[in-house]
């Protein structure tokens, strides 16, 4: 069964923040090289939705939650079954204090 792939607002207004800072600190062609570096990691994920590491950080979520890394960002998601898709609930700059990961998913 193919699953459709679902951005959650949370994960697009990440995007934004990524994009609005390397678009300050590097260039706009940085910062869009990225963003879709991000994005393409998702590609293909709907055929093998269970190819990213479960996020152990989150374990006691009734979700079950995997991410898949691209540079120093983990692209957070879980599949939603019920509504037969892959929703992608966060990008993780794993830079940061890994307590946040828990924090942002509240």
């Amino acid at each position: 069964m193919e699953l459709d792939v679902y951005w959650l607002e949370l994960a697009e207004n990440k995007l934004e923040d990524i994009y609005s800072y390397y678009s300050e600190k590097a260039s706009k062609k940085v910062a869009q090289k990225l963003i879709n570096g991000i994005i393409d990691t998702t590609i293909g994920i709907e055929q093998q939705p269970e190819i990213g590491q479960i996020e152990n950080a989150l374990d006691n979520r009734k979700q079950v939650f995997r991410y898949l890394i691209y540079k120093n960002y983990k692209v957070v998601y879980w599949i939603n079954y019920k509504y037969s898709r892959i929703e992608i609930a966060n990008i993780f700059d794993t830079r940061q204090n890994p307590n946040k990961l828990i924090e942002d998913l509240k």
